[in-house]
């Protein structure tokens, strides 16, 4: 039996696997255009670079969004909040609006996704994610091939042109399958031939299984989550976790690799005592803490303090005008090609 709380503790351990789910607020449409879509994987993409993210599969649908996700370090939470938040500040913007776009608490339920364990939970979470648009009546059978909707994983596995952070072979390993062009094309026709005889439907013990909510897995999975739970009630802080300081040290890391990388493109300096010297608002540091806001999870009060920027909020209201300018924008992303390591 789950411990009685109000609701269900966000489990985090290295190499987690989660179907994380999120819907619009009262049920509105938040994919409501091209623009929308778009702006959802860029800021996911985002977090996969700074957090190691993997998403297995993935699809987003008007007015929700799924995703099969791996996690390599323990960091859901901060790289939820990181794309949520993001995402959430963009969308308000394009409609000159304020106020939420999700609608109370995301949920992520813990999907037993070991290597060496039973593939099924896996598979099921797969499965659904990448049948949605066949049961919502916008792909497969009558609606076209379940592979020609856009904002889905699966189209990817008929071009084989996935972006790193979305690996195809752990769903065809998990269905026995190679990661050749036979093993993608066996995957598609099994899902194609689903959503044209059954709509997409998945069977009822996978939909039981699904249904049974907070956490998808055999009874051992299930004593190791427990487990977790109870050595995170006993730890005095959670700020003070291994897990959580090994998260935020990753951060810093990266963060101040980017400092020194921008610092030999734009000329400004890295010291603390030099950069004091610039204006607060100056331009070379404004493109700096974006680029570092929107590719790691680092504190707003750290980038601040790091750049020589003031007050955080000061600083955060610097960036978000410099990211309404398309011609900051443009900067933006030719500055990103730059701060790729080098193999």
């Amino acid at each position: 039996m789950f411990p009685t709380m109000a609701r269900p503790p966000r489990f985090e351990y290295p190499g987690a696997v989660y179907h994380v789910m999120a819907r619009g607020d009262g049920g509105k449409p938040i994919f409501m255009g091209k623009e929308d879509h778009e702006s959802f994987l860029y800021w996911l993409e985002r977090v996969c670079t700074s957090h190691g993210w993997r998403v297995h599969a993935w699809v987003l649908m008007g007015n929700h969004f799924h995703l099969l996700l791996e996690t390599p370090e323990a960091n859901l939470v901060s790289g939820m909040r990181m794309l949520l938040g993001t995402f959430g500040k963009a969308w308000n913007i394009r409609r000159q609006r304020r106020g939420h776009v999700f609608q109370g608490r995301y949920k992520a339920v813990p999907v037993a996704g070991e290597a060496a364990a039973d593939a099924h939970y896996f598979k099921c979470v797969a499965d659904y994610i990448h049948l949605n648009p066949a049961r919502a009546g916008l792909a497969g059978g009558d609606h076209g091939k379940l592979a020609d909707y856009p904002w889905s994983s699966l189209r990817h596995y008929a071009k084989r042109n996935s972006p790193p952070w979305q690996p195809m072979g752990r769903v065809l390993e998990a269905f026995q399958l190679s990661q050749d062009r036979r093993g993608r094309s066996s995957y598609l026709s099994w899902l194609e031939a689903r959503a044209a005889e059954h709509g997409g439907k998945i069977n009822e013990e996978a939909m039981d299984a699904l249904r049974r909510g907070w956490y998808l897995g055999e009874e051992g999975f299930k004593d190791k989550l427990l487990a977790l739970y109870d050595k995170a009630t006993n730890r005095i802080s959670r700020k003070s976790s291994h897990a959580g300081e090994a998260v935020r040290e990753h951060g810093r890391s990266e963060a101040e690799r980017m400092v020194s990388v921008l610092a030999k493109e734009l000329g400004f300096p890295t010291k603390p005592e030099e950069l004091m010297q610039l204006r607060k608002s100056d331009s070379r540091k404004v493109v700096c803490a974006a680029l570092i806001k929107s590719r790691t999870a680092v504190a707003n009060d750290w980038i601040a303090q790091r750049l020589a920027m003031g007050h955080p909020a000061s600083m955060s209201q610097l960036v978000n005008r410099l990211r309404q300018n398309p011609k900051a924008a443009r900067q933006l992303k030719k500055l990103e090609k730059t701060l790729k390591p080098k193999d």
